[in-house]
């Protein structure tokens, strides 16, 4: 039985009570950090599994680079990665003024290394590396800066998808040589003997695992307190477990959130549907879907996550126009989701030049353009070619993500016949042109400007009556 100081219990009758706050459905935007000991080696997040496959370019880079993985593992980046120039004060503002409302870096990746002052696991970023509370100064930046503060973590995957380092060469000189992770002295770090190497999701953990993971789970939930948290699958764990363990951790989260807010939980919790990656109950958290979006507006909040490029850092790798992600994040806001992008900072705790300058240029968009993603909710089309509505009481938006041609516009979910209501104002946001328009039956025609006042994309406001 529940009672108001535990309003959760771990089951999914429970947990359907669960209810994504405004706070969340109201931000929008939120900035996303993969950073980690895979930094060191410039090649993403994925090289600490990789370099333990042969013929995979990182198991080839890290020969070549670095030694064989039998002499040099991925525990010997841990004293390599310090983090210099951390400077968590200057990213966050930097991250405020590109227009996020919320900050949710990574605090352990499948690499099995905790980027906080862990209780529960001494590979920690205070006992090694860079020997700072990673997660707790950029909690403090957060909260200084005025963001919600929230974490990610991909642990549940770590005891398959970190296990290739126990083994060896199939060909060549070195043919049978154990990798450094079969040394029975790393266990802790690169864990106990066993045989499921899945990337995806252990296919059935013991409850050794499975209580680990949840002791360094609610340690980090108990005393860095995020207002957002997700998992980078579903609910852990598949196999024997059938889900107990993850349900219990979301009882855990929601119940820690409500004894903070008088008896009601004001986080968010995310999770994804994706196959082979935990269970997925629908409703008792929110969906995220990784870069990817849905193809209508849903009724309750989602979010995507994605990036500018790599996850990880790397050297020379391409970032995505800064046009593509504004349009991307005016489709997912107009069908009720939030982007959460990811920016890739190097080793040494900064971000490349132009990293800086997609999150200045979308700082830049949103400052003009920010009344028709903020605090908006799903008009009842969401999209009409390349347009993307959004509401706010009275007022609906227009967010163009391409400029006519002709300098015309037609909107046919606007006309009479539709039964839309009736529109007053149309004015161009970033403009003090009176522009010309006309509702009729079968559309509202409006006659735009030669050139778009915005880079990347601009927005029409519209009164309407219904």
């Amino acid at each position: 039985m529940t009672d108001a100081s535990n309003p959760f219990e771990p089951t999914v009758e429970s947990l359907l009570n669960y209810c994504c706050p405004d706070w969340f459905r109201d931000a929008k935007f939120g900035i996303y950090v993969h950073w980690g000991v895979y930094s060191v080696a410039e090649q993403g997040e994925w090289y600490p599994r990789r370099m333990y496959i042969q013929g995979d370019d990182n198991y080839e880079h890290h020969v070549r680079t670095y030694g064989h993985p039998s002499k040099f593992g991925y525990k010997d980046f841990i004293p390599m990665w310090t983090a210099e120039r951390f400077d968590p004060d200057r990213l966050v503002g930097l991250f405020r003024r590109a227009g996020a409302k919320y900050f949710t870096p990574c605090a352990v990746h499948h690499d099995n290394f905790d980027l906080w002052n862990s209780t529960h696991h001494r590979y920690n970023c205070v006992e090694m590396g860079p020997k700072i509370d990673i997660t707790g100064m950029w909690r403090e930046a957060a909260l200084k800066a005025g963001l919600r503060f929230g974490v990610t973590t991909h642990l549940a995957r770590t005891y398959s998808w970190f296990n290739t380092n126990k083994q060896a060469d199939k060909t060549g000189p070195m043919k049978g040589i154990p990798y450094d992770g079969a040394d029975p002295a790393m266990a802790e770090f690169y864990l106990e003997q066993h045989d499921d190497t899945d990337l995806r999701h252990p296919h059935n953990p013991p409850e050794s695992w499975r209580r680990h993971w949840l002791a360094r789970m609610k340690d980090l939930i108990d005393n860095y307190r995020p207002d957002h948290l997700y998992f980078d699958g579903a609910v852990p764990f598949q196999g024997d477990d059938r889900g107990r363990t993850g349900l219990e951790l979301l009882a855990h989260y929601y119940n820690r959130s409500a004894a903070e807010n008088d008896g009601r939980s004001d986080c968010v919790m995310c999770i994804k549907k994706i196959n082979d990656h935990g269970y997925f109950f629908d409703g008792v958290a929110t969906l995220d879907i990784e870069r990817g979006r849905s193809g209508r507006a849903l009724l309750q909040p989602w979010q995507t996550d994605t990036s500018i490029g790599p996850w990880g850092y790397q050297a020379g790798a391409a970032y995505r126009p800064v046009g593509e992600i504004i349009a991307e994040l005016a489709d997912i806001v107009s069908k009720n989701g939030n982007l959460l992008l990811n920016v890739p900072p190097r080793a040494d705790g900064t971000l490349d030049a132009e990293t800086e300058s997609i999150l200045e240029s979308i700082g830049q968009w949103l400052e003009v353009n920010g009344e028709a993603i903020y605090e908006t909710r799903p008009w009842r089309t969401a999209a009409e070619g390349d347009v993307r509505f959004t509401r706010k009481g009275d007022t609906l938006y227009a967010v163009l993500l391409g400029w006519p041609g002709d300098g015309k516009l037609s909107l046919e979910s606007l006309g009479t016949c539709e039964d839309a209501g009736k529109v007053t104002a149309v004015s161009l946001i970033g403009s003090d042109a009176r522009l010309t328009w006309r509702q009729e039956e079968q559309a509202l025609d409006i006659d735009l400007l030669p050139e778009p006042p915005c880079e990347h994309a601009s927005t029409l406001r519209m009164e309407i009556v219904e």
